[in-house]
């Protein structure tokens, strides 16, 4: 549908106040503009629709019939685009007054509660909720609408999406004190990691698809000895003695430093890993998904 001789509505508006105060200084008193910018704004909307729509005079200036018409029809046409405006206004504030945030365990569990808290001292009208799941989870209830910003620990991010990296943290390898491995001297080979049966999250979480990144080099990697859908789970499991363990620092380091698990170093395998925020690609994060993000990126400095 052409709209080539639909004047703008800042022109209507211009239109409505010449008819009411039948002068076209005063009505350019309203907008802000001088009596020839009003003129020339008039023989703009004229030329485009093609018709007289002001005439003018000693006593000052009144719609042509024709101007009279498409003034009534501009009240129709303003009164709609207040509305819309309206409504705009309002999704947008309901928009600002929640975030629902997505997130894989690890970040859900102990880093997102500091960041949650210092946003609420900022945004304290802001309703966040936060669901945990692994990182494929997340990257699908992102993609999905669902979610209004997305945290993953995985090595890689689907192209369907943009990601920042909000911290670094490292998967350790721990194990129960009473384990063989707890009185090595000299670091576990990469390789005999890999051919060891572990306690493990389930296949498409963060933490296993980085350990598995992590020890491509060491393939075939042994079966699990255990798959577990949470790390609390997998770490209850290495502190009960059911096999060696591998998790996030973040996720083991209070029980390291309490002697329930013994941290195992590892030789040959680069350990180290990204955590990221994500949202769709060709969009940018706004409102309280925007200070959540620059949150956890001054978190990380």
């Amino acid at each position: 549908m052409g709209l080539q001789r639909v004047p703008d509505l800042d022109s209507l508006e211009l239109l409505l106040q010449v008819a009411a105060t039948g002068s076209l200084g005063r009505a350019g008193a309203v907008h802000g503009l001088s009596q020839p910018a009003v003129s020339a704004r008039i023989r703009t909307m004229e030329r485009l629709v093609g018709l007289p729509l002001v005439e003018r005079g000693p006593r000052g200036s009144c719609l042509t019939p024709q101007g009279a018409l498409l003034a009534g029809w501009a009240q129709d046409v303003l009164r709609s685009a207040a509305a819309r405006d309206a409504g705009a206004a309002s999704l947008r504030a309901d928009q600002d007054g929640r975030l629902r945030v997505a997130a894989s365990l690890t970040v859900a569990e102990h880093l997102l509660p500091v960041w949650l808290v210092r946003l609420a001292a900022q945004r304290p009208d802001v309703v966040v909720s936060l669901s945990a799941m692994n990182s494929t989870g997340v990257e699908s209830v992102v993609l999905e609408g669902a979610a209004d910003l997305g945290f993953v620990e995985g090595p890689h991010v689907s192209a369907a999406l943009h990601s920042q990296v909000v911290a670094v943290d490292r998967l350790v390898v721990v194990v129960h004190p009473g384990h063989p491995w707890a009185r090595r001297r000299q670091p576990l080979p990469a390789r005999e990691l890999a051919g060891t049966r572990l306690v493990q999250r389930e296949p498409h979480s963060g933490t296993r698809q980085a350990l598995e990144t992590a020890l491509a080099d060491c393939e075939p990697l042994a079966a699990p000895l255990l798959e577990l859908s949470t790390t609390s789970a997998v770490r209850s499991a290495v502190v009960a003695g059911a096999g060696p363990g591998v998790l996030s620092n973040l996720a083991v380091e209070d029980d390291v430093a309490a002697g329930h698990l013994v941290e195992v170093r590892v030789a040959g395998a680069e350990l180290a890993r990204r955590l990221r925020a994500v949202w769709p690609a060709g969009q940018r994060p706004s409102g309280p998904a925007r200070d959540l993000l620059l949150i956890g990126r001054r978190a990380r400095r």
